[in-house]
């Protein structure tokens, strides 16, 4: 699940400071990474842009991986809050196959446009994927709808085996090897359509070689 800023008791100043400091350094830190990329921008580079030491930002994030997580965090929650209430498909009043199917194609969407965050914050340290709390919540929410639409199959390790298609450095090293987004959105539906609704089609659909 999201973290969302806690505004629970505390020094009144220090609270209104610390919020302000984590508001500038991760707009600094956006504008920079989109400017320049993510290896190319140094947290001194970002603490100057933002205004603030950089004692602050490694206080606050710790690393380049930890503003990339607060980042994501915050561009995440839109598309949490579509799946857990939002309107069909991604909603809770749609079959759960639909819903399967709405949740990888706009889970590519927002890799698209996040890939280098995403890829910095899933390969910081060794099974840094699995332990980042939007994992948790992709890969819940997937296991729950495997579990209604297939009652008998394992969906905690399916689900696993499904995200692994959508992985950051997996989709990275497609991208570098010439496939395009539109190319692997194409390739994940027609896996959706096969798992989801077999009977549509009567075998599975075959990308052209590459």
């Amino acid at each position: 699940m999201p973290t969302f800023l806690n505004i629970g008791k505390g020094p009144p100043q220090e609270r209104a400071d610390a919020a302000r400091n984590r508001v500038r350094i991760l707009a600094a830190a956006s504008r920079l990474f989109s400017r320049h990329g993510i290896d190319r921008v140094s947290l001194d580079a970002i603490a100057a842009e933002a205004g603030v030491g950089k004692g602050t930002l490694f206080r606050r994030f710790g690393s380049k991986a930890g503003l990339a997580a607060a980042l994501l965090d915050e561009r995440e929650r839109g598309l949490q809050e579509a799946m857990i209430a939002g309107p069909p498909p991604l909603g809770p009043d749609a079959d759960p196959a639909v819903r399967l199917r709405a949740f990888f194609d706009a889970y590519l969407v927002f890799l698209e446009k996040n890939l280098e965050l995403v890829y910095v914050s899933e390969t910081a340290s060794p099974r840094a994927r699995y332990q980042v709390g939007a994992y948790r919540f992709w890969y819940t929410h997937v296991r729950i709808l495997l579990a209604q639409i297939y009652p008998h199959i394992d969906a905690a390790y399916t689900a696993h085996a499904l995200l692994a298609s959508v992985a950051a450095d997996l989709v990275s090293a497609l991208i570098e090897d010439g496939f395009t987004f539109p190319r692997i959105r194409s390739g994940i539906e027609a896996l959706m359509i096969q798992l989801c609704a077999p009977e549509q089609i009567a075998e599975p659909p075959r990308l052209p070689a590459h």
